[in-house]
């Protein structure tokens, strides 16, 4: 389950020449020719807000405030010591990273950001520590950060001289048997669903929906990742086609707005905001601080397909995509089946593919097809890791004790129920060269285009590994589940999408003050290189398709079309509601255009 690797090299090149021409001095300088600038305080500045002040904030969060560290601090002036050796020890735990005030689940991405410690931050406890501290930002001009488990490439939980809201210990998980929104009694009949607190991760939800009460919640495929940012992502886990996006499926949620005020959100109360949430992207519309999702029946079986095959030519790898593309488009695309494939430069299609719906005797009966044309050309392929297809108690699935494919958080004193993947541990703590994702039209698998779509996969992995994640578009999904993503701030590509391709590069964990931590830059901007030139090859035959907003290109020009396609207008009417000052500020959130890169200044005069 290799998931989420991720930088389009033109587009940095094309941001460092900005910085570095000072164009953008120059343009701050334009405006402020016309209009005053709005800047947020640091602490530098004879504006940031007094020692007494700091005072008064932590004893309104109940002693709940703390200055940042950076996760490596420690490990600056002394390699050996106790706290810095703990750090190391435990640096590819996502669940550790997740719980220190300046972790960061990957460590940087070239040319774009650095992990940065916040200058405070309050550990919320409750809803009234986050009101606390949303007032306390807007009143004295702080930049504001907002963070779960921190699982962001995008740097989006991570800003230098901020004040962080952290909700890492709010993760009470609550299920009902009959849920009905609030004010909505009469018109949306009670349903089963799952509260969650918006610092618990998926695998907390995992479990009290699946392994402990059987049933199913959409939710996210990374175990640790958290809930609430997930939702406002959009939300794709391995079994979307079957049950939708998991943002689709909120019933209700909690959040506090920028002017303080703890808004309940769902279909009649708040309606607009709710949309928004539902994929509109994390950290612009508020500290989310609790959703409620819906659940369903809990399938017998999951499923899984997997192997490993190399081309021994490229004459043979262009036959193995080609009859790869007709076997999915033949078998596979339906809402039984999710997950990934990928097309390497290696000539190696690697299968991790994932099922619901079926048994273990079906799906190796729709894979032996595939798998017997592979044998029976042993001079073109070599099978370098087990062909093969089976089934698994769903009720198991997220049951860590006796998985062998998860691996166990194995610190004093953590959840007996936390772990993760073992194929998503390259990602935890890496630093990541480049990245880009494309949303794929099903129209791509109608015979007379599916030879473009094949020529694009094997000239784009002569650069890079190509991953087709199948659960991240709902083309061939439940017709139901893909109405109810319109209804959703998504891009409404997802609906007609199969597949999203998600291409990346990048290395080991490089935190500022590991003794590691130095990055071959002509090593890694070739890295970056390679990642864009993959992406072009697709991007030649779908130019306009759109991209996933956690796990996109940081560099993408055309962002707000990208992301969101014909949903943006709506969003920026949204937020100018709701934030018309812009105290929640991501990169490429909604209304970021109006300010700076890193938040503190805006260039876009209020009217």
């Amino acid at each position: 389950m290799n998931r989420r690797h991720f930088l389009n090299w033109t587009g940095a090149m094309s941001l460092a020449t900005l910085l570095n021409g000072g164009l953008i001095t120059r343009a701050v300088a334009a405006i402020n020719s016309t209009a005053t600038l709005w800047r947020r305080s640091r602490p530098s500045d004879a504006s940031w807000p007094a020692k007494e002040l700091w005072a008064e904030l932590n004893q309104k969060v109940h002693g709940n405030l703390s200055k940042v560290d950076a996760l490596f601090a420690s490990c600056v002036l002394d390699q050996n010591s106790a706290a810095c050796l703990d750090v190391k020890k435990n640096i590819r735990n996502p669940f550790y990273i997740g719980d220190q005030a300046g972790g960061t689940q990957v460590s940087g991405w070239l040319n774009a950001w650095r992990p940065e410690p916040s200058a405070y931050a309050i550990k919320a406890q409750t809803s009234a520590d986050v009101v606390a501290g949303v007032n306390f930002a807007r009143e004295n001009k702080l930049r504001l950060v907002v963070k779960g488990a921190g699982h962001s490439y995008q740097g989006a939980s991570n800003a230098a001289d901020s004040l962080l809201i952290w909700t890492r210990a709010m993760n009470k998980v609550t299920l009902h048997e009959h849920f009905v929104p609030a004010g909505c009694e009469g018109i949306i009949a009670p349903v089963s669903a799952v509260t969650s607190e918006a610092g618990a991760v998926w695998i907390d939800l995992y479990n009290a929906v699946t392994t402990e009460a059987g049933r199913y919640v959409q939710g996210g495929g990374c175990a640790d990742v958290g809930v609430a940012g997930l939702i406002q992502s959009g939300g794709f886990g391995s079994f979307s086609k079957g049950f939708g996006s998991a943002s689709s499926h909120l019933l209700e949620a909690e959040i506090v707005t920028a002017d303080g005020v703890l808004r309940v959100l769902n279909a009649q109360t708040n309606p607009e905001l709710f949309w928004a949430i539902k994929g509109g992207g994390g950290g612009s519309w508020g500290v989310v601080t609790k959703v409620t999702l819906r659940t369903f029946e809990l399938p017998e079986y999951f499923g899984a397909a997997w192997g490993k095959i190399k081309a021994n030519s490229d004459t043979a790898f262009q036959r193995l995509i080609t009859h790869f593309v007709d076997f999915y488009a033949s078998q596979l695309f339906n809402p039984h089946w999710g997950e990934q494939v990928s097309f390497a430069p290696d000539n190696v299609l690697a299968i991790s593919m994932i099922c619901q719906g079926l048994n273990g005797q079906q799906a190796k009966q729709i894979w032996r097809e595939f798998y017997d044309w592979v044998h029976a050309s042993p001079n073109d392929f070599t099978i370098i890791s087990e062909l093969g297809a089976g089934e698994s108690h769903a009720r198991n699935w997220w049951k860590v004790d006796g998985n062998d494919s998860m691996i166990p958080d194995k610190r004093e004193g953590a959840p007996k129920h936390h772990g993760w993947w073992e194929g998503d541990q390259g990602q935890v703590g890496a630093f990541l060269h480049g990245a880009d994702s494309i949303w794929l039209p099903a129209a791509l698998l109608k015979s007379e285009q599916r030879k473009q779509f094949e020529d694009a996969l094997f000239q784009g992995s002569r650069h890079k590994k190509i991953e087709l994640h199948f659960n991240k578009g709902l083309a061939g999904a439940l017709p139901e589940k893909i109405f109810a993503a319109t209804n959703t701030a998504t891009n409404p590509t997802v609906c007609s999408s199969f597949a999203l391709v998600i291409i990346a590069g990048g290395e080991r964990p490089a935190y500022p003050g590991l003794a590691t931590s130095n990055i071959d830059v002509d090593a890694a901007s070739k890295s970056a290189h390679q990642v864009d030139l993959a992406a072009q090859a697709l991007r030649n035959i779908v130019p306009n398709a759109g991209s996933y907003v956690s796990e996109s290109n940081y560099f993408n020009p055309d962002w707000q079309q990208a992301f969101w396609g014909e949903n943006y207008s709506r969003l920026q009417a949204v937020k100018k509601k709701y934030d018309p000052d812009g105290l929640f500020f991501v990169h490429h959130g909604v209304g970021s255009e109006e300010w700076s890169s890193d938040g503190f200044t805006r260039l876009v005069a209020q009217s």
